[in-house]
């Protein structure tokens, strides 16, 4: 019989539910925020807005960014913050890359082995 209790871990190993409500932002999405707030008051970016963009690629599908972001030249790029990709995120933002005149980022956080900070793709 399937039901929740086919799921129960004997462990303490917690699992992700899914995507947080539109507007929450996720921790590592949270750490970006401040990344750019530091940025701001540096100067290198003037402005910044968590999902306050929604791109049409097709008739009902869509493309949120996870950061609209404007800089200290007035080019506006559009950052998506992954931890690991899906594929269906990596087309939808491929296609819109192909589609909109913004420069498309890919950010994701570099181990602490490595460094640690951020790490880019551009599309």
């Amino acid at each position: 019989m399937w039901g929740l209790a086919m799921f129960k871990r004997s462990s303490n190993k917690s699992f992700a539910l899914g995507r947080l409500k539109t507007g929450q932002l996720n921790k590592t999405e949270e750490q970006y925020r401040v990344y750019l707030d530091m940025l701001k008051m540096a100067g290198e970016v003037l402005w910044y807005r968590f999902e306050g963009l929604k791109l049409r690629l097709a008739d009902n599908t869509f493309y949120t960014p996870d950061f609209a972001v404007m800089l200290s030249n007035g080019l506006i790029e559009l950052h998506e913050v992954k931890g690991f990709w899906q594929d269906d995120a990596r087309a939808k933002i491929k296609i819109a890359a192909d589609m909109y005149p913004f420069r498309f980022l890919a950010v994701k956080v570099k181990p602490k082995k490595d460094g640690g900070g951020w790490e880019w793709e551009e599309f």
